[in-house]
C-alpha cells in the first residue's frame, strides 16, 4: 500500500477579506474532491486572505498510481479558471 500526500500553496491576488478566500478555497477544495475521488483540507495559512495552502492525500496499491493521480489533481487546478494561482507545489508518496 502506498500513500501519495501533495501540499499546494495558491495565492489568491483578486481575494480581499477571509470569507472570499473561504468561497474560493471550498470550490477548489469541493471540486478536486468530487472529480478525483481524493481527500482534500485546507492545512496552513488559515488567517491570511491571499494565501490558501491546501492537503491533497490518496491511497493506492502502487506508487505510480499514486503520483499518477496526485500530478492530475495538480494539473486540474493549474488549468481550471479558479481565482487562484499555484506558488508552489509537492508530491511525497509513503509506503506504507
Amino acid at each position: 500500500m502506498h500513500v501519495g500526500v501533495c501540499k499546494v500553496n495558491l495565492r489568491l491576488p483578486e481575494n480581499g477579506s477571509l470569507k472570499g478566500k473561504r468561497q474560493v478555497v471550498k470550490s477548489i477544495i469541493g471540486r478536486v474532491k468530487n472529480r478525483f475521488n481524493v481527500s482534500v483540507a485546507e492545512v496552513d495559512n488559515n488567517d491570511r486572505w491571499q494565501l490558501a495552502t491546501i492537503g491533497i492525500c490518496c491511497v493506492s496499491n502502487e506508487n505510480r498510481h499514486a503520483n499518477e493521480v496526485l500530478s492530475k489533481v495538480v494539473d486540474f487546478v493549474i488549468n481550471s479558471r479558479f481565482e487562484a494561482e499555484i506558488l508552489d507545489y509537492e508530491i511525497e508518496i509513503l509506503p506504507v
